[in-house]
Formats: C-alpha cells, structure tokens, sequence
C-alpha cells in the first residue's frame, strides 16, 4: 500500500510537469524558398502598397467577459498569371494597436496563383478581438492580389466560421 501510494505520487508528478503551459510561442515562419536572394530588388518604378486586414482570434459571446478563442487564417492569393507578388511587410497587431509580431523578416514573394498562409493559433490570446495584419506589397502594376482572413471557432457542438477582407490604406 505504501509503495502504490509513493508510485502514483511519482507518476501523478510527473504528469502534471509534462502538462504545464508555456507561454504562447512564435509559429513557424514559411519555408526560406520564398524569400528574396540578393539579386532580387525591388523595381524603383513599382510602388508599395499596404493592406489592413481585421482578425478577430477572440469574440464575445453573452456578455464581455465570456469570449470564445478563434483560429484565425491570413492567406494571401496572388491572382496573376504572369506576374510576381512581392511582400515587404507582414505585421500582426492587436486590439490596442501594438505590433505583436513581424512575420517576415526581409521580402518574400509569391509566384503566379501561388496562395501562403498564416494561422494565429486558437490559443493565441496575443492579438485580442480587434486583432489586424498590416501587409506591405509590390509588384505589376496590373497586380491585384487577394489578402483575406478566415476564423474558426465553436461553441459547445456547433462550430462557426467566417471570413474578412483586406483594405488598402494610406
């Protein structure tokens, strides 16, 4: 009796240490395959645009101190045929408008109809309800790429989703 009940002490320990939460930590960053080796420049004559992307990864449900974690997407679609996007700028900010995290590090780019995505994990409480993604890009002026977000969540057996649109701001 004694020894069973120093073993499930033990085992009961070590459960609980392999259980223990950390911090949010970074996701994985795309694969280098798209970023930009030294002979790719930037064309002076393209100019830089930037795209306002909202992304709720939390919403309210009930009253305000009862919210619902969400997994939120960001994919970009580069919709040419012929041409490259190119991203200079992939920030994530949240609610307060604080940067919580840059996503890249130096440009990368997008071949034709190529689509990359970033998922804020559900987990993630970093961004808030009014969390957004701040997108800087260049390319042909022809180009007219798509930067949407996608949310997930649910609520007891019923799931959810839906999905924003990017804005071009100043």
């Amino acid at each position: 009796m004694k020894y069973t009940l120093i073993f499930m002490t033990l085992l009961l320990s070590v459960i609980a240490s392999c259980d223990t939460k950390k911090p949010y930590e970074k996701s994985e960053s795309i694969s280098t395959e798209h970023h930009l080796n030294s002979t790719q420049v930037h064309d002076i004559g393209t100019k830089t645009k930037k795209v306002y992307v909202p992304v709720y990864s939390d919403i309210y449900q009930r009253t305000r101190n009862e919210r619902t974690l969400l997994t939120s997407t960001l994919s970009i679609h580069n919709t040419s045929e012929t041409d490259t996007l190119y991203i200079s700028r992939l920030d994530y900010y949240n609610t307060e408008g604080k940067l919580v995290r840059g996503y890249i590090d130096s440009p990368i780019f997008l071949n034709t109809f190529e689509t990359i995505e970033y998922v804020v994990d559900q987990d993630d409480e970093t961004g808030g309800s009014g969390a957004n993604f701040i997108i800087e890009w260049y390319g042909s002026e022809k180009l007219n790429p798509i930067f949407q977000a996608v949310m997930v969540g649910g609520l007891g057996n019923k799931s959810f989703s839906f999905t924003t649109d990017g804005v071009e701001i100043e």
